[in-house]
């Protein structure tokens, strides 16, 4: 299997769908917890008949996945997999409980049937070992009743896509597009031939993957996931699980702001921020209130959208939900919004990397800023050659920023930088559109090819080890916690 730059199969030869940027999942990481989650599933489902002769189970995390897995909770999402639970239906309540559940038992639910599983030594951290593929690797292993050993490497590669080891059918992923995209450069040339808004090419591109009906439906279920969010974070205090007392702050703001308590209806609460002042310093906090509130359920094992990670998923619903109440926009601009949101996050995954164990936080938080960026300045009225401008400016100003959260978990910086990612992206939108794109001297296809040297530049130990930067300042022993 050859692997391209993110640790899958030459994805600038993939053929990616909205879809595939946007996933309903729960938090508090794409690729250390979704990717997991996926994995362990995908396991299950290919031992097929033989999941009934099945003794003992047990999984080897490697790498980042070891470094911060028990932050990020992969403990847990390989479990949830395992189980046969769905990150995008299933009950967010129900997930400690289950987990309670089969560290009691010292049983896992394989399809119908009990297992032996003990995750105290059953799920094992390989921290000083990494598989040769990506720094996400995993090893699930199944003992028969006769003995035999059914093994399955997968490396999640990041924004919750998993690869399996010498998978040849993984490598045939690719549809046939009218407006195929590698790079910046050929979506300019397809909007500039078709005379499209860079929104108008990805429609007409996913349209190959399914209707105009499943399209609207599926990106009002992403919108109305983010917005969830968002509602959810603004009601919810308190202390944030993982040991180091992380606050939340999201409620408090909305409690300042409104001068009462966040609304518990979700239309009510939107209403209110619609009917908020627009001054300045207002408009700004309201955009940090919004990520904080997304990025705090995340770390709570909420309901999130990847976009294109769980680690940025606040960047894009912030300015998208500014986008749609400080901004006058009509009530079906998000369709676009989020089209032309997703096209970036895939050239930058086809050209560099999503994955935050590859290239640093430059990966996720740099990405979203860049889609988001992007996105609001079509939406504002500006070009194609505006909007992939607002997408360097806004990543150009995150290259080199590390992955080093503190105790492995996703918390700090990560939350506080989704509030600066998405007020980047909203900056970076007013240069754009404030200035001709034929003066640019450094193109979006640039910075993303900077971004991966930078990348492949950084030390291992700001790529998501918790080994480096504020991680290595503030250490925190988890098992005390």
């Amino acid at each position: 299997m050859e692997l391209g730059h993110d640790g899958t199969e030459m994805m600038n030869q993939e053929s990616l769908s909205v879809f595939d940027m946007f996933k309903i999942g729960v938090g508090p990481s794409s690729s250390h917890t979704m990717g997991p989650w996926r994995a362990a599933r995908q396991f299950v489902d290919e031992l097929g008949s033989k999941t009934g002769s099945v003794k003992r189970i047990a999984v080897d995390l490697y790498g980042s996945l070891a470094k911060t897995g028990k932050g990020h909770g992969t403990d847990v999402a390989v479990q949830l997999g395992l189980s046969g639970h769905d990150p995008t239906t299933i009950d967010v309540d129900l997930i400690t409980p289950s987990i309670r559940e089969i560290a009691s038992r010292q049983t896992i639910r394989l399809g119908v049937d009990d297992v032996a599983f003990d995750p105290a030594t059953d799920i094992r951290f390989h921290s000083a070992e990494q598989l040769p593929e990506h720094p996400n690797g995993m090893r699930f292993t199944a003992v028969l009743a006769d003995g035999e050993r059914q093994q399955a490497v997968f490396y999640s590669i990041g924004g919750g896509f998993i690869v399996k080891a010498d998978d040849e059918a993984s490598t045939n992923r690719s549809v046939s597009l009218p407006f195929p995209i590698g790079s910046a450069c050929d979506l300019i040339g397809h909007c500039d031939r078709q005379s499209l808004r860079i929104s108008e090419v990805v429609m007409q591109n996913e349209r190959a993957w399914r209707d105009d009906t499943s399209i609207q439906d599926g990106l009002v279920a992403i919108r109305n996931t983010m917005l969830d969010c968002i509602h959810r974070g603004c009601l919810t205090g308190g202390i944030l699980p993982g040991g180091i007392r992380v606050h939340r702050r999201a409620a408090a703001t909305v409690r300042r702001l409104l001068g009462r308590e966040c609304p518990p209806d979700r239309n009510e609460f939107l209403a209110a921020v619609h009917q908020q002042p627009r001054d300045f310093q207002r408009v700004m906090a309201w955009v940090s209130c919004f990520a904080l509130a997304v990025n705090e359920e995340n770390a709570a094992f909420g309901r999130v959208v990847t976009a294109p990670t769980n680690g940025a998923a606040g960047v894009i619903p912030a300015v998208l939900l500014y986008f749609e109440c400080f901004c006058d926009t009509p009530s079906d601009a998000f369709v676009d919004f989020l089209l032309t949101a997703a096209e970036i996050g895939c050239i930058f995954k086809k050209g560099a990397t999503i994955s935050a164990a590859m290239g640093g936080c430059q990966a996720e938080i740099g990405v979203s800023s860049a889609m988001a960026a992007a996105a609001l300045t079509e939406g504002l009225g500006g070009s194609p050659r505006q909007a992939t401008m607002a997408a360097e400016i806004a990543m150009e100003h995150h290259l080199g920023m590390t992955c080093d959260p503190i105790g492995g978990l996703v918390q700090i910086p990560c939350i506080e930088r989704n509030a600066f990612g998405a007020i980047k992206a909203i900056t970076a939108s007013q240069i754009a559109l404030d200035r001709n794109p034929d003066d640019a001297r450094v193109s979006l296809d640039d910075v993303v090819h900077t971004m991966w040297e930078t990348a492949q530049d950084m030390n291992s130990k700001y790529k998501e080890t918790s080994e480096g930067g504020l991680a290595s300042q503030i250490p925190v022993n988890l098992s005390e916690c």
